[in-house]
């Protein structure tokens, strides 16, 4: 399976192969304030398939465990690292050429949610992380 996104001016490009091992919406406030949005989609891609294959994104850490990507261009933020999954990278689902073929599966963080956000879509939900035991998607 390849899976092809960008950012929003097309100044940098991203693909990876294989099946996606998550795909989130998380509510913490970290993400919230990075990207200006209630909640975010992420999907999460083994790091070994994932490349840039047009432009080079900035980067920085928005906690000493996280790193992220943007486009210094059009400001689209792009990825998510975690120091304590090495081997994976996220990207914001909505930066997906078909963020269709990708649907959450779960809600997370919700402890950080604005009381004013309702979804309603029935997806299982998680104050923090989803636990570690449940198979993901």
């Amino acid at each position: 399976m390849e899976i092809n996104g960008g950012c929003f001016c097309g100044a940098i490009r991203y693909r990876a192969e294989g099946a996606p091992s998550n795909s989130m919406v998380c509510h913490c406030r970290t993400c919230r304030r990075v990207t200006g949005a209630l909640a975010v989609g992420w999907l999460t891609l083994p790091l070994a398939s994932f490349r840039f294959s047009r432009g080079e994104p900035d980067e920085f850490q928005s906690s000493p465990p996280v790193l992220r990507t943007f486009c210094r261009q059009c400001g689209t933020p792009l990825t998510y690292r975690h120091e304590s999954s090495p081997e994976t990278l996220d990207v914001a689902t909505a930066t997906l050429d078909e963020p269709n073929a990708f649907p959450p599966t779960h809600h997370a963080w919700l402890s950080h949610d604005l009381s004013w956000v309702k979804f309603g879509d029935g997806l299982p939900t998680f104050p923090e992380s989803r636990p570690k035991e449940e198979p993901t998607a």
